[in-house]
Protein backbone atom coordinates (compact mmCIF):
# COMPACT_ATOMS: atom_id res chain seq x y z
CA UNK A 1 0.00 0.00 0.00
CA UNK A 2 3.05 2.21 0.47
CA UNK A 3 3.64 1.53 -3.33
CA UNK A 4 0.54 2.17 -4.28
CA UNK A 5 -0.07 5.47 -2.02
CA UNK A 6 3.60 6.87 -4.22
CA UNK A 7 2.25 5.99 -7.30
CA UNK A 8 -1.39 7.61 -6.74
CA UNK A 9 -0.24 10.77 -5.00
CA UNK A 10 0.72 12.79 -7.96
CA UNK A 11 -2.84 12.39 -9.40
CA UNK A 12 -5.02 12.97 -6.29
CA UNK A 13 -6.02 16.49 -6.41
CA UNK A 14 -6.58 19.25 -3.85
CA UNK A 15 -9.95 19.37 -1.93
CA UNK A 16 -10.33 14.84 -3.21
CA UNK A 17 -12.45 13.28 -0.82
CA UNK A 18 -11.48 9.44 0.33
CA UNK A 19 -13.96 7.08 0.95
CA UNK A 20 -13.70 3.88 2.98
CA UNK A 21 -15.58 1.06 2.79
CA UNK A 22 -15.06 -0.84 6.02
CA UNK A 23 -12.46 1.86 7.71
CA UNK A 24 -12.00 -0.09 10.87
CA UNK A 25 -8.56 1.22 13.03
CA UNK A 26 -7.98 3.29 9.83
CA UNK A 27 -4.29 2.58 9.88
CA UNK A 28 -4.05 1.74 6.04
CA UNK A 29 -5.44 4.78 5.47
CA UNK A 30 -2.60 7.03 7.13
CA UNK A 31 -0.51 5.50 3.94
CA UNK A 32 -3.00 7.71 1.72
CA UNK A 33 -2.82 10.71 3.74
CA UNK A 34 0.70 10.68 4.29
CA UNK A 35 1.29 10.40 0.74
CA UNK A 36 -1.91 13.04 -0.48
CA UNK A 37 -2.05 16.26 1.17
CA UNK A 38 -4.06 16.90 -1.22
CA UNK A 39 -7.38 14.79 0.55
CA UNK A 40 -9.30 17.54 2.14
CA UNK A 41 -12.24 14.73 3.24
CA UNK A 42 -12.35 11.41 4.82
CA UNK A 43 -15.38 9.55 4.84
CA UNK A 44 -15.00 6.46 7.34
CA UNK A 45 -17.62 3.88 6.57
CA UNK A 46 -18.26 1.29 9.70
CA UNK A 47 -20.98 -0.54 10.74
CA UNK A 48 -19.36 -0.48 14.39
CA UNK A 49 -20.55 2.87 16.05
CA UNK A 50 -18.11 3.08 18.94
CA UNK A 51 -14.95 1.84 16.80
CA UNK A 52 -15.60 4.17 13.80
CA UNK A 53 -16.09 7.18 16.12
CA UNK A 54 -12.14 6.28 18.10
CA UNK A 55 -10.74 5.74 14.43
CA UNK A 56 -12.16 9.02 13.52
CA UNK A 57 -11.20 10.52 16.48
CA UNK A 58 -7.55 9.61 15.90
CA UNK A 59 -7.58 10.37 12.27
CA UNK A 60 -8.93 14.08 13.12
CA UNK A 61 -5.93 14.53 15.65
CA UNK A 62 -2.96 13.51 13.28
CA UNK A 63 -4.59 15.82 10.56
CA UNK A 64 -5.66 19.03 11.49
CA UNK A 65 -6.05 20.21 8.06
CA UNK A 66 -8.32 17.06 7.38
CA UNK A 67 -12.07 17.20 7.42
CA UNK A 68 -13.00 14.20 8.34
CA UNK A 69 -16.79 13.12 8.32
CA UNK A 70 -17.69 9.14 9.98
CA UNK A 71 -20.47 7.75 8.35
CA UNK A 72 -21.88 4.33 10.75
CA UNK A 73 -24.06 2.06 8.60
CA UNK A 74 -22.89 -1.73 7.04
CA UNK A 75 -21.61 -0.81 3.87
CA UNK A 76 -22.47 -4.04 2.46
CA UNK A 77 -26.05 -3.40 2.20
CA UNK A 78 -27.46 -0.23 0.35
CA UNK A 79 -26.05 3.20 1.58
CA UNK A 80 -28.47 5.91 1.12
CA UNK A 81 -27.25 8.67 -1.63
CA UNK A 82 -28.47 11.86 0.92
CA UNK A 83 -25.69 10.44 3.67
CA UNK A 84 -23.15 11.11 0.60
CA UNK A 85 -24.37 14.60 -0.49
CA UNK A 86 -21.48 16.27 1.21
CA UNK A 87 -19.43 14.88 -1.91
CA UNK A 88 -20.63 17.50 -3.72
CA UNK A 89 -18.02 19.62 -2.27
CA UNK A 90 -14.96 17.95 -3.02
CA UNK A 91 -12.91 18.16 -6.12
CA UNK A 92 -12.56 14.55 -6.81
CA UNK A 93 -13.70 10.90 -5.19
CA UNK A 94 -11.76 8.55 -4.04
CA UNK A 95 -13.12 5.15 -2.90
CA UNK A 96 -10.91 2.82 -0.75
CA UNK A 97 -11.46 -0.82 0.39
CA UNK A 98 -8.19 -1.96 0.73
CA UNK A 99 -8.06 -5.12 2.58
CA UNK A 100 -9.25 -8.14 0.28
CA UNK A 101 -12.95 -8.28 2.28
CA UNK A 102 -14.24 -8.11 -1.34
CA UNK A 103 -13.77 -12.12 -1.23
CA UNK A 104 -16.54 -12.96 1.28
CA UNK A 105 -18.85 -11.84 -0.87
CA UNK A 106 -20.21 -14.26 -3.23
CA UNK A 107 -20.13 -13.24 -6.86
CA UNK A 108 -22.84 -11.63 -7.29
CA UNK A 109 -22.77 -9.62 -4.24
CA UNK A 110 -19.52 -8.67 -5.34
CA UNK A 111 -20.66 -7.14 -8.46
CA UNK A 112 -23.67 -5.55 -6.87
CA UNK A 113 -21.55 -4.24 -4.33
CA UNK A 114 -18.87 -2.71 -6.94
CA UNK A 115 -21.77 -1.04 -9.24
CA UNK A 116 -23.45 0.36 -6.27
CA UNK A 117 -20.23 1.99 -4.94
CA UNK A 118 -20.20 3.52 -8.88
CA UNK A 119 -23.12 5.43 -8.33
CA UNK A 120 -22.54 6.20 -4.81
CA UNK A 121 -19.55 7.74 -5.09
CA UNK A 122 -20.27 9.73 -8.33
CA UNK A 123 -19.77 9.92 -12.38
CA UNK A 124 -15.98 10.69 -12.11
CA UNK A 125 -14.70 9.00 -9.19
CA UNK A 126 -12.06 6.20 -8.92
CA UNK A 127 -12.04 3.49 -6.63
CA UNK A 128 -8.99 1.68 -5.21
CA UNK A 129 -9.35 -2.14 -4.20
CA UNK A 130 -7.33 -4.89 -2.41
CA UNK A 131 -8.05 -8.39 -4.10
CA UNK A 132 -6.30 -11.40 -2.39
CA UNK A 133 -5.34 -13.42 -5.55
CA UNK A 134 -5.16 -17.96 -6.17
CA UNK A 135 -1.89 -18.58 -4.79
CA UNK A 136 -0.64 -22.36 -4.10
CA UNK A 137 -2.46 -24.44 -2.06
CA UNK A 138 -0.25 -25.64 0.52
CA UNK A 139 -0.12 -21.55 1.42
CA UNK A 140 -3.87 -21.07 1.50
CA UNK A 141 -4.30 -24.28 3.59
CA UNK A 142 -1.80 -23.03 6.17
CA UNK A 143 -3.02 -19.58 6.38
CA UNK A 144 -6.50 -20.41 7.20
CA UNK A 145 -5.22 -23.40 9.08
CA UNK A 146 -2.80 -21.48 11.08
CA UNK A 147 -0.74 -23.44 13.97
CA UNK A 148 -1.04 -20.41 16.44
CA UNK A 149 -4.98 -21.24 16.30
CA UNK A 150 -5.73 -17.05 15.80
CA UNK A 151 -8.08 -18.22 12.77
CA UNK A 152 -10.11 -21.25 14.25
CA UNK A 153 -10.11 -18.69 17.46
CA UNK A 154 -11.95 -16.48 15.12
CA UNK A 155 -13.82 -18.61 13.73
CA UNK A 156 -15.16 -20.51 16.79
CA UNK A 157 -15.93 -16.83 18.41
CA UNK A 158 -18.85 -16.66 15.79
CA UNK A 159 -20.18 -19.55 18.78
CA UNK A 160 -19.43 -17.69 21.78
CA UNK A 161 -21.24 -14.58 20.03
CA UNK A 162 -24.39 -16.24 19.51
CA UNK A 163 -24.21 -17.96 23.33
CA UNK A 164 -23.54 -14.13 24.41
CA UNK A 165 -25.74 -12.39 22.16
CA UNK A 166 -28.80 -14.74 21.14
CA UNK A 167 -29.02 -16.76 24.07
CA UNK A 168 -27.36 -19.89 23.12
CA UNK A 169 -26.13 -23.12 24.77
CA UNK A 170 -23.20 -23.87 22.32
CA UNK A 171 -20.41 -25.80 23.53
CA UNK A 172 -17.23 -24.27 21.99
CA UNK A 173 -15.26 -27.65 22.78
CA UNK A 174 -17.56 -30.05 21.06
CA UNK A 175 -17.02 -27.84 17.92
CA UNK A 176 -13.78 -27.76 15.77
CA UNK A 177 -12.71 -24.89 12.84
CA UNK A 178 -12.22 -26.14 9.35
CA UNK A 179 -11.27 -24.80 6.40
CA UNK A 180 -11.53 -26.04 3.18
CA UNK A 181 -10.57 -25.00 -0.91
CA UNK A 182 -13.16 -25.18 -3.15
CA UNK A 183 -11.61 -25.02 -6.18
CA UNK A 184 -14.65 -24.90 -8.66
CA UNK A 185 -15.90 -21.63 -6.64
CA UNK A 186 -12.09 -20.79 -6.49
CA UNK A 187 -12.65 -19.87 -2.48
CA UNK A 188 -11.53 -20.85 0.81
CA UNK A 189 -14.99 -21.99 2.96
CA UNK A 190 -14.21 -22.28 6.64
CA UNK A 191 -16.67 -24.51 8.77
CA UNK A 192 -17.54 -25.12 12.23
CA UNK A 193 -17.31 -28.73 12.54
CA UNK A 194 -19.88 -30.96 15.13
CA UNK A 195 -17.33 -33.17 17.22
CA UNK A 196 -20.31 -35.54 18.00
CA UNK A 197 -23.74 -35.78 17.82
CA UNK A 198 -25.42 -32.76 19.70
CA UNK A 199 -28.57 -30.54 20.14
CA UNK A 200 -28.21 -26.76 20.73
CA UNK A 201 -30.65 -24.50 21.41
CA UNK A 202 -30.07 -20.48 20.05
CA UNK A 203 -32.81 -17.40 19.28
CA UNK A 204 -35.30 -20.20 20.47
CA UNK A 205 -34.87 -22.45 18.00
CA UNK A 206 -33.31 -26.11 18.87
CA UNK A 207 -31.07 -27.54 16.32
CA UNK A 208 -29.46 -30.88 15.99
CA UNK A 209 -26.13 -31.95 14.46
CA UNK A 210 -24.80 -35.22 13.60
CA UNK A 211 -20.88 -36.13 14.05
CA UNK A 212 -18.55 -34.19 11.39
CA UNK A 213 -22.23 -31.94 10.43
CA UNK A 214 -20.71 -28.52 9.46
CA UNK A 215 -21.78 -25.19 9.90
CA UNK A 216 -20.69 -23.11 6.49
CA UNK A 217 -19.70 -19.96 8.30
CA UNK A 218 -17.82 -17.75 6.01
CA UNK A 219 -16.29 -17.95 2.36
CA UNK A 220 -12.96 -16.17 0.94
CA UNK A 221 -12.91 -16.15 -3.05
CA UNK A 222 -9.15 -15.76 -4.35
CA UNK A 223 -9.07 -13.86 -7.86
CA UNK A 224 -6.82 -13.71 -10.95
CA UNK A 225 -6.06 -10.35 -12.32
CA UNK A 226 -7.79 -11.32 -15.27
CA UNK A 227 -11.13 -12.81 -12.96
CA UNK A 228 -11.23 -9.84 -11.38
CA UNK A 229 -11.22 -7.68 -14.46
CA UNK A 230 -13.94 -8.86 -15.38
CA UNK A 231 -15.85 -8.62 -12.40
CA UNK A 232 -15.18 -5.01 -12.34
CA UNK A 233 -16.18 -4.43 -15.68
CA UNK A 234 -19.49 -5.96 -15.39
CA UNK A 235 -20.23 -3.64 -12.47
CA UNK A 236 -19.63 -0.70 -14.72
CA UNK A 237 -15.58 0.26 -14.01
CA UNK A 238 -12.78 -0.10 -16.22
CA UNK A 239 -9.10 -1.16 -14.98
CA UNK A 240 -6.58 1.89 -14.63
CA UNK A 241 -4.09 0.50 -13.55
CA UNK A 242 -3.33 -2.70 -10.86
CA UNK A 243 -0.11 -3.48 -8.27
CA UNK A 244 0.74 -6.91 -7.31
CA UNK A 245 2.86 -8.15 -4.38
CA UNK A 246 6.04 -10.11 -5.29
CA UNK A 247 5.70 -12.37 -2.27
CA UNK A 248 2.50 -14.71 -1.55
CA UNK A 249 0.21 -12.76 -4.58
CA UNK A 250 -2.14 -10.11 -3.65
CA UNK A 251 -3.40 -7.25 -6.05
CA UNK A 252 -5.08 -3.35 -5.65
CA UNK A 253 -6.79 -2.30 -8.63
CA UNK A 254 -6.95 1.34 -9.06
CA UNK A 255 -10.83 1.52 -11.00
CA UNK A 256 -12.21 4.17 -12.80
CA UNK A 257 -15.43 4.53 -14.96
CA UNK A 258 -15.09 3.90 -18.95
CA UNK A 259 -14.80 7.06 -19.94
CA UNK A 260 -12.69 8.54 -18.32
CA UNK A 261 -8.53 8.96 -18.72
Amino acid sequence: MAEVAAALAPDIEPGSALVEFGSGASEKTRLILDAAPGVAFYVPIDISVEALAAAAARIALAYPNLRVEPIAADFARPLPPAQFSHLDRASAVIGFFPGSTIGNFTPAEAQRFLSEARALLGPRASFLVGVDLVKDLDVLRAAYNDAAGVTAAFNLNLLARMNRELGGDFRLDRFAHRAIWNADLSRIEMHLESLEPQTVRVAGRTFGFTQGETLHTENSHKFTVSTFTGLAQSAGWRVKACWTSRAQPFSTFLLSPPTTG
